[in-house]
């Protein structure tokens, strides 16, 4: 009987540790050329909620670790295309991504990568 006890309350407490958890990671596209283009959008990325966010250049992808009771995916997003980069679902704010440097400007053929 005494086991049967611990049983359901080893298991009562472990759903209610599972269900607290709201931490996710996530992955999303970014257009970007170079290591500026790198620090900029982890930068931009990184506002509440956010744990972790990594963008890797040559995939093009950020990957975001982020409480989601803080924070929506959207929200980063958008975030991101204020610093003037477009994501999956954002298109980048034009005065910004006119403000960018020039081997920045992803939309540009002639740009030079770093």
């Amino acid at each position: 009987m005494k086991t049967i006890i611990i049983f359901i309350l080893g298991f009562i407490f472990s759903v209610k540790i599972n269900a607290q958890t709201t931490v996710t990671t996530s992955t999303i596209s970014v257009k970007g050329n170079c290591g500026e283009c790198k620090e900029r959008i982890e930068n931009a990325a990184d506002i509440k909620g956010v744990k972790n966010a990594i963008w890797k250049e040559e995939t093009q992808i950020l990957t975001i670790t982020f409480d989601s009771k803080k924070v929506t995916l959207e929200q980063i997003e958008k975030t991101i295309a204020k610093s003037g980069h477009e994501t999956g679902s954002q298109k980048a704010d034009a005065a910004a991504y006119n403000a960018l440097p020039s081997c920045c400007k992803y939309q540009s053929t002639d740009c030079k990568k770093k």
